[in-house]
């Protein structure tokens, strides 16, 4: 080493000497050298990780498609899973008698939040916590099921979506029932008086007297009452059945839609996904949109909303999906104005 340099460490080292007798020594020395020198790394604290429940009354085949698209549009909201947000899913499988015992293991979790779809599983997340922030997708009617105060305030721990654009829905349905099947004078109604307030069977018989239908109701509250009612359906000889959208028809669509073929029914559905598995015709909301607009709920509410402050949104679009080859297995001739007005035609 070059004798100058050396005479220059051991200068500017001198005043300094002092602290190799202190904890800090070495940083120091260093430091007054002009080496600069990490002191301390400090740990960045880690991100929270939220904890979201998603409750479906169906199996988990059935309805991942929909759980997915959920997850896929709040990973654009900045939610990776496992880094900042994990995900509780529970599954029904149709048993709508476990869903108090799901709903109370999922609120035992400590979610931050509870996704729930129809009406049914809100309410046994309601019953088992008044609390635990809800966020709805697809709820008929819930103002008049109770579920909450109003669309503009809902109130309490719910918000959400609803899957029907008016009441009025159920009778357009069955208008278009009538439409491709136009000698169609008594119709079955399978619906859950569990899920769905008695309003929408009233709105759907008085649709019905403008049509010249006689409509008869067929309760379902489980899959027992599912096959009885398929029997006493059979035995009235109906010309058509609409079936009512709730968690149970959701969860044994594919059961529905064996009888409506092998009894040679033409059937109206609420969501496309029973046409899709084989059903005639569908007129409702695309459930995939509606849980990948409830993303932006959950971001809400992670994000400090209170949920009874949120607005619970309307669709403004419903689908209308024919399956054409549902059709045929029927003998039923759909006219072409009619498959011109459809937004997807299944051939």
């Amino acid at each position: 080493m070059n004798q100058d340099v050396r005479r220059l460490i051991r200068a500017r080292a001198k005043p300094f000497l002092w602290c190799a007798m202190k904890r800090r020594d070495a940083l120091l020395f260093l430091a007054c050298l002009g080496v600069t020198w990490p002191i301390q790394l400090r740990a960045q604290p880690a991100a929270r990780i939220h904890r979201v429940g998603v409750f479906s009354t169906t199996a988990r085949a059935g309805v991942w498609h929909l759980h997915q698209a959920l997850i896929e549009s709040l990973q654009q909201l900045g939610y990776v899973e496992g880094r900042n947000i994990i995900f509780e899913h529970r599954f029904a499988e149709g048993r709508m008698d476990r869903l108090a015992s799901i709903a109370a293991e999922l609120v035992s979790l400590a979610p931050d939040l509870v996704v729930a779809g129809p009406n049914t599983t809100v309410r046994a997340i309601m019953e088992a916590s008044s609390t635990v922030p809800i966020v709805m997708t697809y709820s008929a009617e819930p103002v008049a099921s109770g579920l909450i105060a109003s669309l503009a305030r809902p109130g309490g721990n719910i918000t959400g979506l609803t899957s029907d654009v008016t009441p009025e829905t159920y009778g357009l349905r069955l208008q278009m029932l009538k439409e491709i099947n136009p000698k169609a004078a008594r119709v079955a109604a399978l619906w859950n008086p569990n899920a769905i307030g008695s309003k929408a069977l009233h709105i759907m018989e008085d649709a019905a007297k403008q049509l010249s239908i006689t409509v008869t109701s067929h309760e379902a509250r489980s899959i027992e009452d599912l096959q009885r009612q398929f029997t006493s359906i059979s035995e009235e000889g109906v010309d058509g059945m609409l079936v009512f959208s709730d968690g149970l028809t959701y969860a044994r669509r594919r059961d529905i839609i064996a009888f409506a073929t092998l009894a040679r029914l033409p059937t109206m559905y609420g969501s496309r996904e029973s046409v899709d598995d084989g059903g005639l015709i569908s007129y409702g909301v695309n459930l995939s949109a509606i849980y990948r607009r409830a993303a932006s709920f959950i971001d809400k509410i992670l994000r400090g909303a209170r949920p009874g402050d949120l607005p619970v949104e309307q669709p403004t679009i419903l689908e209308l999906v024919i399956n054409t080859r549902a059709a045929k297995t029927i003998g039923l001739a759909i006219p072409e104005s009619f498959l011109l007005r459809a937004d997807e035609v299944i051939e």
